[in-house]
């Protein structure tokens, strides 16, 4: 057998076929086009355009922060702090890169108040952010920070502190964990006392920890100051009062406001019950509830004084005007109309000072529906005041064209009408003002209205003032509004609750007053809601509420007596007690 000659690779037939000439040129063409577009690009992005790398790298290290605007502080009108942002820590986490020890997770569950449960749980919770806990104080967030816990971190931000703590809570409100405001003034006015946040670039280690402060994008712009109309003394006083009637009558609830004849401006809002705005951790809708503005009721008597100084501004009567209430019983249609005792003939000034329906009813019945309901709107009911208060409610009141004889005459003596407790002591401001009728304000004043509506003549106004202190003198209904030193006038209110469509036998006690008589300087409104402890009626349980505030805001504000220091129910016979007085319903 012929033995092969073996091929070797030098040798292979293939090699003997030669490449064509360009082949290799265009190979090398292509191999230097690429070098040179990698080349092009590189300087591009680093020469040119860095902005993408720049980017990815500063993703990587470079973060972007918030810096906390601090909120505005309140104040009341003499600058006593009654709201201020104090400086608080948040400890948050990036759960991928935590990495803690059972010790570790024990003594930062420990600091943060926490069951290690909960701590691990939140770690767990598989986000590339989470809050461990909010608002810590800064001597807390410091032993968590001695800790050096890897993805552990901390941020600045502000907690809201009230001084007054439930003296002020109904005024105030509340701001929430990031110090926006939810309640009362704080959200009311929330977009001038929370500011601009600003933010600054910084650089960050792999741990997450700041190692560099680059440059300030955007500083803060804190919040403005606030400074309320109200008086914290007067406020102070105002809410004493008002818890000792609750607990002396067992009401369900009460609530009392102050303005200031002359300016408009609310010196004191208070309501029971309350709560502490720096503790809000058992919280019910009732303590959160500003009865003052948010709450309507059937107001009762304390309307009859608007019908009858419509009266008198008319020229229909005048205060010595006799009218006849017997037998102290009115038939309207259907319905039946009564006093609480039979006073027979009764001059107009002492159909306010006796509180009479029938006299009332007679009165209001020379008008038709349509004057009466254009006094009322006038007055500011039936329509929010627009303080700028959340929640303000506007009440109840019907169109004049709806209205049946029978409502007519029960509306002149407040039911069949809805109104809150501000915009009741809001009316009584033309009788205080001598027929002018000013818009209330929350805020400081620093200049004054001139000015106001007109409601009244000023004559008008001034014979009803002299009526309104009858009512709080012997045989009126509401003696023990009286006070040492000073005239008073006002006007009891005794209402039965409607729930639903039917009355109940629970009653909301009220009181309405102006002090001096002479000239008015403070205007007292005061509700109290389902006393239970045997009394009910205005003159008994609201009333003396009226005296206890309105003495001492006198004093605080250094007005001067009109009145002899002997209150006028004493002067009469001293020793001998103030016979009960029943005011119709």
């Amino acid at each position: 057998m012929k033995k092969q000659r073996p091929v070797t690779f030098n040798h292979n037939p293939l090699l003997k076929n030669g490449l064509p000439a360009w082949r290799p040129r265009v190979v090398m063409l292509g191999l230097m086009a690429c070098s040179l577009a990698l080349v092009g690009r590189a300087t591009y992005l680093q020469g040119v355009n860095n902005e993408f790398l720049q980017a990815k790298g500063e993703s990587r290290y470079a973060r972007v922060l918030e810096v906390p605007a601090t909120r505005g502080r309140v104040t009341d009108r003499h600058g006593d702090m009654l709201a201020v942002s104090t400086p608080v820590r948040s400890i948050w986490a990036i759960p991928t890169d935590v990495s803690l020890s059972p010790a570790d997770t024990r003594k930062l569950a420990g600091l943060l108040e926490m069951d290690v449960q909960e701590l691990n749980r939140r770690i767990a919770a598989g986000r590339d952010f989470v809050y461990l806990k909010r608002q810590v104080s800064p001597e807390i967030a410091q032993q968590i920070a001695d800790l050096k816990l890897a993805g552990v971190h901390q941020q600045q931000e502000y907690r809201r502190y009230y001084p007054g703590g439930e003296v002020m809570a109904h005024v105030l409100g509340f701001t929430g964990v990031d110090d926006k405001g939810q309640e009362g003034v704080e959200l009311a006015f929330e977009g001038s006392l929370a500011g601009k946040p600003g933010s600054r670039r910084v650089i960050r280690d792999r741990r997450g920890q700041i190692v560099e402060d680059v440059e300030s994008i955007r500083p803060p712009r804190d919040g403005q100051d606030l400074a309320l109309s109200v008086d914290a003394k007067i406020q102070y006083l105002a809410y004493s009062a008002l818890r000792q009637a609750m607990q002396t009558h067992k009401a369900k609830a009460g609530a009392a406001v102050v303005l200031d004849a002359r300016t408009g401006e609310v010196l004191a809002l208070v309501n029971a019950p309350t709560y502490n705005p720096n503790n809000r951790s058992n919280l019910s809708g009732a303590q959160l509830r500003n009865r003052v503005l948010t709450d309507v009721y059937e107001p009762g008597s304390i309307m009859k004084p608007f019908v009858v100084g419509l009266a008198l501004d008319r020229g229909k009567v005048l205060p010595t005007t006799v009218i006849d209430t017997s037998p102290g019983r009115m038939t309207i249609g259907r319905a039946t109309i009564s006093d609480s005792h039979r006073n027979g003939a009764l001059t107009v000034a002492q159909v306010i000072q006796k509180s009479s329906n029938i006299g009332t009813v007679k009165v209001a019945m020379q008008f038709s529906p349509e004057e009466m309901w254009r006094l009322y709107d006038d007055l500011g009911f039936g329509k929010p005041l627009n303080l700028g208060f959340p929640g303000e409610a506007g009440g109840r009141l019907r169109p004049a064209r709806t209205w049946k004889p029978i409502e007519q005459a029960t509306m002149s003596y407040g039911h069949g009408v809805s109104v809150s407790l501000i915009q009741m002591a809001h009316a009584y401001l033309a009788f205080a003002r001598n027929g002018e009728l000013l818009p209330l304000s929350l805020t400081r004043l620093d200049t004054p209205p001139v000015s106001g509506k007109r409601i009244f003549s000023p004559e008008t106004a001034r014979e009803m003032r002299g009526m309104l202190e009858l009512a709080t003198g012997p045989g009126g209904t509401a003696p023990r509004a009286q006070i040492a030193g000073y005239r008073v006038a006002g006007k009891t209110g005794t209402a039965i609750k409607l729930e639903g469509a039917h009355y109940t036998n629970k009653y909301v006690s009220s009181f309405v007053g102006l002090a001096p008589a002479s000239d008015p300087r403070l205007i007292v409104a005061v509700m109290i809601d389902e006393p239970s402890a045997g009394q009910y009626y205005g003159g008994a349980v609201a009333a003396p509420v009226f005296a206890q505030i309105t003495e001492g805001a006198l004093r605080a504000l250094g007005v001067a007596p009109d009145a002899p220091l002997v209150p006028l129910q004493l002067a009469q016979k001293p020793g001998q007690p103030v016979p009960p007085v029943r005011e119709s319903m």
